[in-house]
């Protein structure tokens, strides 16, 4: 065969199948992606397939949106210990379809109140270590459970926690990424009470494929099954945590377990375009996500297209300036003043819209680390009332500070080293406070309807993801999956604070996938570009279709997650 055949031949198989980066793949996106998910009746995301099926079977049962999400959450502390469990904290967004009303739960636990600042100051510390005893806090996971399920359950609490029991005594197969991040784990806790009995067996993590039991879990679940919260939080699992941590030389004790409470909060929003985009008030982040929308509503992001150097600028700088007030102001709010509504208003924004300029500025956020870092995990579930639960729980940094309660099958967070022990800032550490937050769900409405239940995980990534997501539907006409599958840009500021703004202007990761003349002109505006394969977060979103009644679901494609429906 001749040469100018065999490029005609070369070039038809081309125009036919598609080339990997080219924009005639079907979707019409550079970008790969695969399709939405649709149905009629139920949707789940998780970010691990089994949990997905494990929420779907709940409702298949009689359970709602809520006793999927709880039997779904239980089951990843379990199969995603790098990124959840009982030791960790919870947040939720319902959509209650009975009073077509949202609500919020703060499920996040408070800081030992025998552990001072004076404490840190005399040991000599600048900021809380990462592992070990101090940057222990009261695990709110359970008491949000069980908060949820009080108010919207429709199953017995023991059906709801039975799948997690079941895999947690016959084992399940251990998925790839989660294989990954756990063996990453072992090293830097494996000095830690009882880890590697918890979480390795002869020493290391399971690997891909590998089957995985935890027969202590399922114990501990059958007794939260059985004996309901307070079996965890003033019964023989609250003196285990409590002597566990005060052996290994903290402070956490049965009078803090006992104390806890969540709380239950209202959602705050901006519109955004017609979109009223809602997130929780502090102590987490979510309020950011909604500043950075508010400012990018002032350009033509739709004309500028997605990936174009004018959305990638403005949305840094937007980013920068809304980080900056997470530094400022983000705290419990039992703590301190944190002006809420003024930092969401419109007014603000435009004035805030004012600072940017042509070029990379080089204020940035100051005092609250891990942008990047911070496993969890997100899910979300619908029914077929229409409830939708927007849910993320998590331990922080993968699987938190290392200690496991003696022979409860379960590791402790360390949310507490988000704590500033500089005096005087809104976070700084004190007894009985809750931590800044970076852990988020979402929601979104649309002329009061139910349209979107959407999270990212991922540390400080999460409220600048948030508004990506948001832009992507909203701006850029994705569907629900490309909107997750779309590359990322991520910000991160220096690991040296000043004070409460910082002169180093920080990186720019972009996820491969942006132009390099984008990256070149970037770069030659003062933005300080990398261009990286990870990490970027990890999404779940499930969208309600109110004019065919259906749900539409979608799933990170950067994790081991699924979307699936009936």
């Amino acid at each position: 065969m001749n040469a100018p055949i065999r490029l005609m031949i070369l070039a038809t198989l081309i125009l036919c199948c598609g080339d990997a980066a080219g924009g005639d793949r079907v979707t019409g996106r550079t970008f790969a992606t695969r399709s939405e998910v649709i149905a009629p009746e139920a949707m789940a995301a998780t970010s691990q397939p089994l949990a997905t099926q494990i929420a779907l079977d709940v409702m298949r049962r009689g359970g709602n949106a809520v006793d999927a999400a709880i039997a779904a959450n239980a089951a990843l502390g379990l199969m995603e210990p790098t990124g959840c469990g009982m030791g960790g904290d919870l947040f939720a967004i319902v959509w209650d379809a009975g009073t077509r009303q949202l609500h919020g739960l703060n499920a996040s636990g408070r800081s030992p109140r025998s552990l001072t600042l004076e404490e840190f100051q005399e040991r000599g510390l600048t900021a809380i270590p990462p592992y070990g005893p101090l940057p222990v806090s009261v695990p709110g996971c359970v008491d949000g459970w069980f908060e949820l399920h009080g108010k919207f359950g429709a199953l017995p609490m023991a059906e709801v926690l039975a799948p997690a029991i079941r895999y947690a005594r016959e084992g399940f197969p251990v998925s790839e990424l989660i294989a990954y991040y756990w063996d990453l784990s072992v090293p830097t806790r494996k000095d830690q009470p009882f880890f590697l009995e918890t979480f390795t067996r002869d020493g290391k993590a399971p690997r891909k494929g590998e089957i995985w039991r935890n027969e202590p879990l399922a114990r501990t679940l059958e007794t939260l099954a059985e004996d309901g919260r307070d079996a965890f939080y003033r019964g023989d699992i609250a003196e285990i945590i409590a002597r566990t941590v005060q052996a290994a030389g903290g402070f956490l004790s049965t009078e803090d377990l006992a104390a806890h409470r969540s709380e239950w909060i209202d959602p705050v929003s901006t519109n955004y375009r017609g979109v009223d985009v809602w997130e929780l008030p502090p102590n987490g982040q979510g309020i950011a996500a909604l500043q950075i929308l508010n400012i990018l509503e002032g350009y033509p992001l739709s004309e500028w297209g997605f990936g174009s150097t004018e959305h990638i600028h403005h949305f840094l700088e937007a980013k920068k300036l809304a980080f900056e007030d997470r530094a400022r102001f983000y705290a419990d709010m039992d703590f301190a003043a944190v002006p809420v509504r003024g930092l969401i208003s419109k007014e603000y924004a435009a004035e805030r819209r004012k600072l940017i300029g042509p070029r990379a500025a080089r204020r940035l956020d100051a005092g609250n680390p891990a942008l990047h870092d911070g496993d969890t995990i997100y899910l979300c579930t619908a029914d077929g009332e229409g409830n939708m639960v927007s849910l993320i729980q998590s331990n922080y940094r993968g699987m938190g500070c290392g200690i496991c309660p003696e022979g409860l099958g379960f590791g402790l967070q360390d949310r507490g080293e988000l704590f500033s022990l500089e005096p005087g800032q809104a976070n700084t550490y004190a007894p009985g406070k809750r931590p800044f937050h970076t852990i988020i769900p979402a929601f979104a409405t649309r002329d009061g309807e139910p349209w979107l239940a959407f999270g990212v995980m991922g540390g400080g990534t999460q409220p600048q993801a948030h508004a990506q997501i948001i832009m992507n539907l909203v701006d850029f006409g994705m569907n629900l999956q490309e909107a997750g599958d779309a590359p990322r840009l991520l910000h991160t500021g220096s690991s040296q604070p000043t004070g409460t703004t910082m002169t180093d202007g920080g990186t720019a990761y972009l996820e491969t996938g942006f132009a390099y003349e984008v990256v070149r002109t970037l770069s030659g505006m003062g933005h300080r570009i990398q261009v990286d394969v990870g990490s970027f977060g990890g999404y779940q979103a499930i969208m309600r279709d109110s004019d065919q009644g259906v749900y539409y679901g979608a799933s990170e494609s950067r994790k081991d997650g699924q979307a699936a429906g009936y």
